[in-house]
């Protein structure tokens, strides 16, 4: 088997479920933009570790359902798997309390952030961007009726939050690392 198969080579691309669009159009913009999102989130778990390396993780698997229900034509949602192919409500709710959490423990900055402060917290505020630009995306998809009822928006919209804190623990835990030394 082969990574080509020449079927794209006509500027479209294949539908989970089936069917055949232009690779420009709303969805394969999103799940498009959701994989760059996933690839960045991947860098910023690259300099991770413990517990966070473990979430971003998990992120990056919800991604791929995030990225299937996309690809997924309106026509064709009722073949959608919940939790496979299908974002099931639990994970923003999971990703609420996990703001909830780094909320309590650091505070929202009270000024602006300029993204850099360490190479961690650069590649989250990175990946969060991403994200935002995905769920732009997906606000445009969702927009021709195709995502009735989805949580993707949700999703990707307490995602950018949580990578937002995630970034800002980084920076305080790399500034207190630096002052211990």
């Amino acid at each position: 088997m082969k990574i080509y198969t020449r079927k794209g080579d006509d500027g479209t691309t294949g539908l989970l479920y089936g069917g055949r669009v232009t690779k420009d159009e709303t969805g394969p913009e999103a799940y498009g933009t959701v994989d760059e999102a996933m690839s960045a989130i991947g860098v910023a778990r690259s300099l991770a570790s413990g517990a966070a390396a473990e979430q971003l993780l998990m992120v990056q698997r919800e991604m791929f359902v995030v990225g299937a229900e996309l690809a997924t034509a309106a026509e064709n949602r009722r073949k959608l798997v919940p939790g496979v192919s299908l974002l099931e409500p639990e994970p923003v709710d999971r990703l609420e309390s996990w703001i909830d959490q780094l909320t309590a423990e650091r505070g929202m900055p009270t000024e602006f952030v300029v993204p850099g402060g360490n190479p961690l917290a650069a590649a989250l505020d990175m990946a969060r961007s991403v994200v935002r630009r995905a769920e732009r995306r997906t606000v445009t998809h969702a927009r021709t009726g195709a995502l009735e009822g989805s949580h993707v928006v949700p999703y990707l919209n307490r995602l950018a939050d949580w990578l937002y804190m995630m970034a800002r623990v980084a920076e305080a835990e790399w500034v207190s690392s630096k002052e211990d030394e």
